[in-house]
């Protein structure tokens, strides 16, 4: 048997997308390493595809590529930023990239699934590949040993077919499944729920944040957007289902709305959404982007944000910085930053820092909503 290796013993140059200075957290985990040395052995037919699923930012695209003919199937537009980075830092060949909602390719003869935190892409993911995956299909999931349950298998048992595990390596651990079409279903629509106070009725896809309510943050938010004429160009920055971009575009009628999201999901749920919810859903447009790095400067009246506080699996607050810098070039001269933030995240002193002022115009006992003008 091969000698397990690390990703830096193979010599593979790997970076975090975006590249940040003084960036410390790597770009690959213990579990992309796991599914490398176990998988050094096996046969590969290089005419068959092989499905990787949930690459953060392209580790086992990068091993796999020199060998087979490899898609990558991701909801993250920053993994898959991340991946094509790190292929051309390689000099390695092209993988397919396509996010969750995507058709697969055919007769897989091999699936590589790093397990997402969410129950719900899982589940979604499991049936997709019940669907379609040959009987001779290997699949096999990774994550860290913490996160792999006895729900998490029950899933697998549930949606895929018969499942077992290996033994823990550094904090990894594998779960091989065998795929059964027995357990094949149509695939799940999207859950839909009602907003009444707001008139509203919300279509989340499996990895969009609070799935079947609104959250108490969104709520609090949606009570504090501004009606009034001279908003002519909003944003929603990490719109999720593109509740506040909805609201806001209900207040302001006249104003064009463009919700921006890094999640594939994110924004057909908002896409949806706007054609059940707006007279005119050619109002409100729907984007895949990393914060606002796509979008022109000096364009927007009115952002506002309610920023997520980790990538990944990481805990962080750069996607908030980033968000925030990020608002002030694209704001217009005296356009306006709205953003909610759990109190404990002490975004006022960023906010402050950045745009030299800051003010309070909601709190409660858990979220305060800030607003700073550019």
């Amino acid at each position: 048997m091969k000698p397990e290796l690390t990703l830096h013993e193979r010599t593979l140059k790997l970076t975090r997308y975006p590249v940040r200075k003084n960036e410390t957290l790597q770009a690959w985990d213990a579990a992309d390493e796991y599914l490398i040395n176990h998988t050094q052995e096996m046969e590969l037919d290089p005419k068959r595809p092989i499905l990787i699923m949930n690459d953060s930012f392209g580790a086992l695209s990068c091993w796999f590529s020199q060998n087979c003919k490899v898609t990558s199937v991701t909801d993250s537009f920053i993994a898959k930023k991340g991946s094509i980075a790190n292929l051309e830092a390689n000099q390695l060949p092209h993988v397919k990239i396509v996010d969750c909602l995507a058709d697969l390719p055919d007769n897989p003869q091999l699936v590589l699934l790093k397990l997402p935190k969410n129950n719900r892409l899982l589940t979604w993911q499991l049936q997709q590949l019940c669907n379609l995956l040959p009987k001779d299909c290997k699949v096999i999931g990774a994550a860290k040993a913490k996160d792999i349950h006895t729900s998490t298998l029950k899933l697998f048992e549930k949606f895929l077919g018969e499942t077992k595990t290996s033994l823990a390596v550094k904090k990894a651990r594998l779960v091989f499944c065998e795929p059964d079409s027995a357990l094949a279903k149509p695939l799940p629509a999207p859950q839909q729920w009602d907003v009444p106070e707001h008139n509203l009725t919300m279509t989340n896809h499996a990895n969009v944040f609070s799935s079947d309510s609104l959250d108490i943050g969104a709520r609090l938010l949606l009570d504090n957007i501004p009606q009034d004429g001279k908003y002519t160009e909003i944003i929603d920055l990490g719109c999720g289902n593109g509740i506040i971009g909805l609201k806001a575009a209900q207040l302001n009628p006249h104003a064009n709305v463009t919700c921006v999201d890094e999640s594939y999901m994110a924004v057909a749920s908002c896409k949806a959404n706007a054609k059940l919810n707006l007279e005119t859903p050619e109002q409100l447009t729907a984007m895949v982007a990393n914060c606002l790095e796509d979008v022109q400067h000096n364009s927007a009246d009115l952002i506002l944000c309610n920023p997520p506080f980790h990538q990944q699996a990481a805990i962080t607050d750069h996607i908030a910085w980033q968000m925030f810098c990020d608002s002030k070039q694209v704001l217009k001269g005296k356009g306006q930053l709205i953003v909610i933030g759990n109190r404990h995240l002490g975004y006022d002193e960023k906010l402050s820092r950045l745009f030299g002022n800051v003010s309070v115009i909601a709190q409660n006992n858990k979220f305060v909503v800030y607003q700073s003008g550019k």
